[in-house]
């Protein structure tokens, strides 16, 4: 307790909480009103349009714009920038102590290095889930009005949008120690942020691309369960309220990204107990 006493002293004392805070909250109304146009589009236009006459979308476009699907998935708009923003927190938690040189001070005060990780982890995923409190308290309000104004009764109390809301949150949780991963595996706070960065965004895109072509090219569908694997898709797919034709089950992605929050997890953990401190 100790411990994670001191890891929340070192963010609180900082900048970087309330920076952090106030751009995934300022993300989170961003996404919210692209997604709200988005599925506005999507449900005045019939889906014999968006879908090109191809029955497989016409029945994703049907599966999506269903009540219990559309308000799982307005009512966790922000999570690809929140689960940013707390990958990030990962991160920095780790580089920090390497950039301010307090590695080794930390590290004599506390000789049993798991420990210290264990605490970094902790004092991470605290702030995701409290993250995702504060965004989840912004989007439900924001849901009801939005659905009330297109004529859909919001399915709030249905078991799988509370399902995807609380998956969600574990969301938010698990990123924090997949940031902490990352900063274990590039000790550079900039370097470290900054391929991060790039990893999560553009790497998003560039897979689902990449499998895209690929799927067009060689006509297999197993192709395109390969994009599953990255866990900023994974994230998405597990808070989905229901299953979409085409798509694995949502406990696929809840597989996917515990596995990524575990083995990076165990890797810092491994690192950080075997590398020398300079």
């Amino acid at each position: 307790m100790r411990l994670i006493r001191s890891e929340f002293l070192k963010i609180r004392t900082t900048n970087v909480w309330w920076l952090f805070s106030i751009g995934a909250l300022g993300l989170l109304l961003v996404a919210f009103a692209l997604n709200a146009f988005q599925m506005h589009f999507v449900m005045d236009s019939p889906s014999e349009m968006t879908s090109g006459g191809d029955p497989e979308v016409a029945a994703q476009l049907s599966a999506m714009t269903a009540p219990v699907a559309l308000t799982s998935y307005m009512v966790t708009s922000g999570q690809y920038f929140g689960m940013m923003f707390v990958m990030l927190i990962g991160i920095i938690t780790v580089t920090n102590e390497f950039y301010h040189q307090t590695a080794t001070t930390t590290f004599l005060a506390t000789p049993h290095r798991s420990t210290v990780v264990l605490a970094k982890a902790a004092v991470g995923g605290l702030f995701g889930i409290v993250l995702w409190l504060v965004t989840t308290a912004i989007t439900i309000p924001a849901t009801v009005v939005y659905l009330n104004a297109e004529g859909i009764t919001p399915a709030l109390g249905d078991g799988a949008v509370i399902r995807a809301i609380l998956l969600n949150g574990l969301a938010y949780a698990l990123w924090a120690l997949i940031g902490i991963g990352i900063g274990v595996l590039i000790r550079s706070q900039i370097g470290a942020t900054i391929s991060a960065m790039v990893v999560y965004t553009v790497g998003t895109f560039a897979v689902s691309i990449i499998v895209s072509v690929l799927h067009n090219l060689l006509h297999w569908d197993w192709i395109d369960n390969i994009q599953w694997a990255m866990p900023s898709l994974a994230s998405t797919l597990m808070t989905s309220g229901t299953d979409v034709p085409g798509q694995p089950h949502y406990w696929v992605g809840a597989l996917v990204l515990l596995a990524w929050a575990l083995v990076t997890g165990l890797i810092g953990t491994i690192l950080t107990r075997t590398r020398d401190v300079s």
